[in-house]
């Protein structure tokens, strides 16, 4: 019989694990830009969309909605590309399993899109009386009141 395997050490859980999360943290998403195109088109379309949620004449409510739902696109994408360079990392040999795995993780990224195109089109529809109207343009804006 082998011998029991000790449980591992407990983590330290101060301010320096803290800000050693933080730059790890920040190194990933730093290769994310630098290594990964469609990140960097998923970071433009999120950049040209904020200020169109924030504009737009809607409740705070539904801007926060709006900007999470584009979060949640660069979330699955950061996770899909953890999940394809984990498996190239691993080995580059076309596998059954690593087929699936790439593939769930583009699922994760186009359901993100669906989610974003489905709340806008909701949110966008319950205010079209407000934003055929212009009233976006007064001051002060309406998520302000």
């Amino acid at each position: 019989m082998s011998e029991p395997i000790p449980p591992p050490e407990p983590k330290r859980r101060d301010f320096r694990n803290f800000i050693q999360s933080v730059r790890y943290a920040v190194e990933g998403f730093r290769a994310a830009v630098r290594h990964e195109p469609s990140f960097r088109e998923d970071l433009i379309f999120v950049a040209i969309l904020t200020p169109v949620a924030v504009i737009l004449p809607v409740k705070a409510v539904s801007t926060a909605v709006m900007l999470a739902s584009l979060f949640v696109i660069i979330i699955a994408e950061l996770l899909n590309s953890a999940i394809e360079w984990t498996i190239d990392d691993i080995s580059l040999e076309k596998r059954l399993f690593a087929k699936r795995a790439k593939d769930m993780g583009s699922a994760a990224v186009f359901l993100a899109y669906i989610n974003c195109v489905v709340v806008w089109g909701v949110i966008i529809y319950s205010n079209w009386h407000r934003i055929q109207t212009l009233e976006f343009l007064r001051w002060p804006p309406l998520f302000l009141e």
